[in-house]
C-alpha cells in the first residue's frame, strides 16, 4: 500500500513538473495558439473575462480566485490538518532522533521505523502534507500564466491602478507582501517548535513577493493579494494558533494536574 501511494505520488509530481515546464506559455496566447496547456490557460482567462461583470477584468481576476481558492478548500483543509499533526509529532521524532543517533545504516534505519510507527499511531499520514498541495499547483499556475500572458486580461482601469501596468503607488505589491508575511507568521505561531526553515520562510516570502509583484503587472498584483488574503482567512478557520495553543497546553495542563492528583492519592495512602 506504501509503495502504491509512493506511485501515486511520483507520478503526480512529474505530472506537476510536466506542466510547469510545457506551461511557460508565450505573451499574446490566443484561441489558435497550439498545445493543451495553452488552451486551458487561455479557457481559465476566457472564464476571468465572464466572470468580470460590467466588464471589469479586476472583479473577473477577484471571483474567479476567490472560486479557485473555494474549490481548493478541502484540499487545503487536508493538507493543513496533515503538517498540523506532523508538526505536533516533531518533539517525539526528535527524541526518536536522539535515541539513535549515528550515521550508520542500521540507526537510520531504526530511526525510520519508529518515526513510521509513531506516525501509524496517530494516524498521520506523510503524504498527505504535499498531495493536495501537487494537485493545487495546476490549476494554480494556469491562472497565473493566464493573467501573464493572455492580452485581453491587460486591459481596463480599477481603482486606482491600470490591470496591464505595474502598480504606480506600490500599494498593491505592500498588501501582497503583507498577507504573505501574515499568512507564514500565523503557521509559524501555531508552530510547537519553531526551525530556522520556519523563520526564513516567514520573512523570504514576502519580500519575494514584493519585489516580484513590484516588477509585475498590477492584474497579478492583485491575484496576489486575494489569494493570500483568502489565505490568511482560511488559517484562522481552519488552523486558527490560539485555538492551536490553548488545545496544546489545556493538554500539558491536564497531565500536569493528574501527576498532582496521583502524588495526593499517594501521599493520602502513605498517611493510612
Amino acid at each position: 500500500m506504501k509503495k502504491k501511494t509512493k506511485k501515486i505520488l511520483l507520478s503526480l509530481s512529474a505530472l506537476t513538473v510536466l506542466l510547469f515546464l510545457t506551461g511557460c506559455s508565450k505573451a499574446g496566447l490566443t484561441s489558435d495558439t497550439p498545445g493543451i496547456w495553452n488552451q486551458i490557460v487561455y479557457h481559465f482567462a476566457l472564464v476571468i473575462r465572464w466572470l468580470g461583470f460590467g466588464g471589469s477584468i479586476a472583479v473577473g481576476i477577484i471571483l474567479f480566485t476567490l472560486l479557485l481558492r473555494l474549490l481548493m478548500f478541502p484540499l487545503m483543509n487536508i493538507q493543513i490538518k496533515s503538517m498540523q499533526k506532523q508538526q505536533e509529532l516533531q518533539p517525539q521524532i526528535k527524541a526518536i532522533q536522539a535515541k539513535y543517533p549515528g550515521k550508520d545504516m542500521d540507526s537510520r534505519q531504526m530511526v525510520q521505523q519508529e518515526t513510521q510507527k509513531l506516525y501509524s499511531d496517530n494516524g498521520v499520514n506523510m503524504y498527505m502534507g504535499c498531495l493536495p498541495m501537487l494537485v493545487q499547483m495546476p490549476f494554480l499556475y494556469a491562472l497565473y500564466q493566464a493573467l501573464l500572458n493572455v492580452n485581453f486580461l491587460h486591459q481596463g482601469n480599477f481603482l486606482w491602478f491600470d490591470i496591464g501596468a505595474k502598480d504606480p503607488t506600490l500599494i498593491l505589491p505592500i498588501l501582497a507582501a503583507l498577507f504573505t508575511f501574515a499568512s507564514s507568521w500565523l503557521n509559524l505561531k501555531a508552530a510547537p517548535e519553531r526551525t530556522g526553515m520556519l523563520y526564513g520562510t516567514t520573512i523570504g516570502m514576502p519580500i519575494f513577493i514584493f519585489f516580484a509583484a513590484w516588477q509585475l503587472s498590477a492584474g497579478i498584483s492583485l491575484y496576489w493579494v486575494i489569494s493570500n488574503a483568502f489565505q490568511v482567512v482560511q488559517t484562522l478557520i481552519i488552523a486558527n494558533p490560539w485555538k492551536i495553543i490553548a488545545k496544546r497546553e489545556a493538554k500539558v495542563q491536564a497531565v500536569v494536574d493528574k501527576e498532582k492528583a496521583r502524588a495526593r492519592a499517594l501521599k493520602k495512602a502513605t498517611k493510612k
